[in-house]
């Protein structure tokens, strides 16, 4: 009883907290009902303790918030192309240096790059890449829906092997997308920045607490965001919380961060969830409880599963 109390009084103070920032992104975009992405958004912008400054990709975000020539946005805001948020932050970041070192701005800023896993995992990937690399000071955000949801759900480097997708449809002859996820977080890791994390949305203050420590370091930080999206995985709206969860439990989407070199799993599932569970709501994955086949598949996305837990923990333990 006293850690339900304890949650609930974590939940009622960050929902506050959450609240007075909700006004830089408003009410009256164009989101989805049911969409994770506006509590996760609000959520990483409540972690800044200073002003923002925003670079958001093309993408599902971008869309529904700047339909011109209206913007839900109320921080400041620069629209980037689908590839380029990472340069463009950098851009930003480096002015602010120059004109912070010639004593002509003297209020304190937070830079924050935003992107979904198509503008991140791939076609932003080259410029995230080069300011990682520089060692910018920015906050890079990505919210992971796992393929190009607002141009027709086409298949990203984020898509899971398995899922039925528009250019990797199932058929007589096809089981959705053959080849598995790019580790994100790992190819950014790889760029030796000091804090990386991995979050979910139906575990705000885990995301808070994450996104409160990216914002403290001097140097680019990375968040990877789990957001259900309910036009194309094929959920009943108000289940995306749920299905986050259910990836979280099954070890599909495991919670940590990487910090300093040291690795480590924020929550360990008591019992482990079969993956079966938390695919099996989506529309993307019918055709494997249809198919014949389809418990050959199931197979290998466990496999696959156990086998990347396996590397995370031996990460952890070092």
């Amino acid at each position: 009883m006293g850690n339900r109390n304890n949650y609930i009084n974590i939940m009622a103070s960050l929902a506050q907290k959450i609240a007075a920032s909700s006004n830089q992104l408003r009410a009256g975009h164009g989101a989805c009902a049911g969409c994770a992405f506006p509590a996760i958004v609000r959520t990483v912008m409540a972690g800044s303790e200073k002003p923002l400054v925003i670079s958001n990709a093309t993408g599902c975000l971008e869309v529904t918030t700047t339909v011109y020539p209206r913007s839900a946005w109320n921080v400041n805001y620069i629209h980037s192309a689908f590839e380029n948020a990472g340069a463009t932050i950098s851009g930003v970041e480096t002015a602010y240096r120059f004109l912070e070192k010639n004593k002509k701005i003297k209020e304190e800023y937070n830079f924050l790059a935003i992107g979904g896993d198509g503008g991140s995992y791939d076609i932003g990937l080259q410029s995230l890449s080069g300011a990682l690399e520089r060692g910018h000071r920015f906050v890079y955000l990505c919210y992971d829906n796992g393929g190009y949801m607002n141009t027709g759900g086409q298949r990203s480097g984020a898509t899971p092997f398995g899922a039925d997708t528009t250019t990797d449809p199932t058929g007589s002859n096809k089981s959705g997308k053959n080849q598995n996820r790019k580790n994100f977080l790992e190819i950014c890791i790889a760029h030796d920045i000091q804090y990386a994390a991995q979050a979910s949305v139906h575990n705000l203050p885990d995301l808070y607490r994450k996104a409160q420590k990216a914002f403290s370091y001097n140097g680019p930080t990375v968040l990877l965001v789990f957001s259900p999206c309910i036009t194309v995985w094929k959920f009943p709206t108000g289940k995306a919380v749920e299905i986050a969860q259910k990836a979280v439990e099954s070890r599909f989407w495991p919670l940590y961060e990487y910090e300093n070199g040291q690795y480590t799993i924020n929550y360990f599932p008591q019992k482990y969830t079969p993956v079966e569970e938390f695919i099996r709501p989506q529309g993307r994955f019918h055709y494997l409880f249809q198919n014949k086949n389809g418990q050959k598949i199931i197979s290998q996305i466990q496999n696959s599963i156990d086998l990347n837990w396996e590397k995370l923990l031996r990460k952890a333990e070092k």
